[in-house]
């Protein structure tokens, strides 16, 4: 058999590859253990989140189906630090654990161009020059490009306590092989551990004396496109509680038993998602720590125990959640474990997710040192829309920071690394005003269009919002406010009793408190608007200057993006550099001047000398 692309493993970022190279018109292989948990959801039962639900927004605006598809298995959706401003807003949804890989499974087999294999990949076709395939359950099969996307699945082993197993995430089985014969290709492989709390019995849950949390009562949704929009009287509720002393000090006194404290974990742990032991000793001033009661799923009675990952035994593991208000008597269905498993080092891969040294191989999702399904899908994109642009000849698509959030991801992994699986937070990114949840589209569905992924028909509803939107700020910069009796009545009512006419409709909404939902009204001028299309003008107009403002430093950095870096330069050679520089520069071989800037142990001086070299050299 003879593929255009090959993608080994089904989940978030294979999916997206898988989705990606197919919708691009090549014949496309999705390897996966089993098809029934395409897009599986092994830990929290969610989507979206701080930082990673815009990311689900910006997959939608390439082109991808995660926020689409979530929005179809949607239980519950909320807006997040809706108290703050809109550079850190972002979507998160309960989402079905059950449902989701239905309708991913539902996608993929009604998807033109892709076949579904199920198999274990354990090791590639290769010469001395390149990727060519894959060997699956003994069967060789060829392609022109290969995308290994094998998640927490590779040489993975389950930890509770002192006793390990060797088994894959939720009860599925391992990939075995693969990783000895990257290995043998050269490649470095670096071993991390991510976990997953208990599941507890519906019913065993005393919910009264718990805190309802519940989603947002607006019309919200991830896809730009049209999709469900659960209402909210039919969401789910969640619930809330928190550890106590009681609870810190049975995990206080039984440490020495965890995997984690007992010696028995090889692989590093995630510093932004650890687990309940980890917090206790970490923050052990904290009286008590949060913990999200979420239901998995409208089809079972099993609900997720957010916060509560631990590697524990499973006898302690009993006294922990017993040790919970409203949890005295809770079943549990399924211990907690933690999941140690090999990835690939990031100074193998480059900024199209290529591995270097290995032309035809791409790799995304958490095989690149990342953890969590929005960063595994967005690296998963990539890796498929940079395989076929590859093979139809044409140039890569590298995203910059100020462009996404999956920009600055990958450049955070390819210039400086990690040794951790690596989380996106909104704070990782410099210019967080203009990587906002409402801008996604205006940001990349000219890209996504560009590469193939958004049709004629989505491009041309895009298109015409867009026009929409600036017609309205030119209405707004252009309309002068007077004084009418109305208008004096709503000013006075949110705190301008003084108000005097003349200021712009734009100037209006810039004073605090004015919203365009209630201000709409007084200019007649402006067409009809989607609750979608005026927040996203209200944070156009309101925040305008610090828009600009953010714009501009994104520019001075383009200007060092623009310095292109020769492929040959030899900096271990290169005279007036740090040692330090020297190993890191050689190692990362950075593209341009503006990301070897961002390269860990390389200083401004460094970058001076790097600067003049290079014009010595012209």
């Amino acid at each position: 058999m003879e593929f255009d692309v090959i993608v080994v493993g089904g989940g978030h970022a294979g999916m997206e590859a898988a989705f990606a190279s197919a919708h691009l018109g090549m014949k496309t292989l999705l390897c996966t253990l089993n098809k029934h948990k395409l897009g599986n959801m092994p830990c929290n039962p969610s989507i979206g989140g701080s930082a990673k639900g815009i990311v689900v927004r910006e997959i939608d605006a390439l082109g991808g189906v995660m926020g689409f598809l979530a929005d179809k298995a949607c239980l519950q959706m909320k807006m997040l630090n809706t108290g703050k401003g809109p550079g850190v807003q972002c979507l998160r949804a309960q989402v079905d654990k059950i449902d989701y890989p239905k309708v991913m499974l539902e996608a993929a087999e009604k998807c033109e161009n892709l076949t579904i294999l199920e198999g274990m990949v354990t090791d590639l076709l290769h010469d001395d020059n390149h990727v060519y395939g894959v060997i699956v359950d003994n069967l060789k099969i060829t392609s022109k490009a290969v995308i290994l996307t094998t998640g927490t699945y590779m040489e993975s082993v389950i930890l509770r306590g002192h006793n390990v197993t060797k088994d894959g995430p939720d009860g599925e089985k391992p990939s075995l092989g693969l990783s000895l014969n990257l290995q043998k290709m050269g490649l470095k492989i670096i071993r991390l551990k991510t976990g997953t709390p208990q599941r507890i019995k519906k019913d065993s849950i005393n919910y009264e004396v718990l805190d309802p949390q519940y989603g947002t009562n607006r019309p919200l949704k991830f896809s730009f496109n049209d999709s469900r929009i659960l209402p909210f009287e039919d969401q789910i509720v969640c619930h809330l509680t928190y550890t106590n002393e009681k609870t810190h000090q049975i995990i206080r006194e039984h440490l020495q038993e965890s995997a984690m404290y007992g010696g028995v974990v090889q692989g590093v742990g995630p510093r932004y998602c650890p687990s309940i032991e980890d917090k206790v000793v970490r923050f052990a001033d904290k009286e008590r720590h949060q913990l999200f009661i979420e239901p998995e799923s409208i089809h079972n009675d099993s609900i997720y125990l957010q916060g509560f990952s631990t590697s524990m035994p499973e006898h302690i593991q009993d006294l922990m959640v017993h040790s919970l208000k409203g949890l005295e008597n809770a079943v549990i269905l399924k211990y907690a474990y933690a999941i140690e498993y090999d990835a690939i080092d990031t100074s193998e891969y480059d900024y199209t997710l290529a591995i270097k040294k290995w032309p035809g191989l791409y790799i995304g999702g958490q095989i690149c040192g990342t953890s969590g399904y929005e960063e595994a899908a967005g690296l998963g994109l990539v890796a498929g829309i940079n395989a076929c642009l590859k093979i139809q000849g044409k140039e890569p698509l590298i995203l910059r920071r100020d462009e996404s959030y999956i920009g600055v991801m990958i450049d955070d992994l390819v210039s400086k690394g990690t040794k951790e699986p690596y989380r996106l937070l909104s704070s990782r990114a410099e210019y967080r005003l203009l990587l906002r949840s409402d801008n996604a589209d205006l940001r990349l569905t000219p890209i996504g269009y560009k590469v193939g992924l958004i049709n004629e028909a989505r491009y041309q509803r895009f298109q015409e919002k867009v026009q929409k939107l600036e017609k309205c700020k030119e209405i707004l910069n252009k309309t002068h406010m007077g004084m009418p009796k109305e208008l004096c009545s709503y000013m006075e009512e949110i705190g301008y009793p003084g108000y005097v006419g003349g200021p712009t409709g734009a100037e209006m909404i810039k004073r605090p408190n004015v919203t365009l939902h209630e201000f709409k009204k007084f200019v007649s001028e402006l067409p009809p608007l989607t609750l979608e299309e005026e927040e996203q003008l209200e944070i156009m107009v309101k925040y305008e200057g610090y828009i600009d403002k953010q714009k501009k430093e994104a520019e001075h950095l383009a200007k060092l993006e623009e310095t292109r870096l020769p492929c040959d330069l030899d900096y271990l050679n290169m005279e007036g550099l740090r040692l330090e520089a020297r190993q890191k520069l050689s190692n990362v071989k950075p593209l341009t001047l503006g990301q070897a800037s961002r390269i860990s142990g390389v200083n401004p001086a460094d970058i001076s000398v790097l600067l003049m070299n290079i014009k010595r050299g012209k």
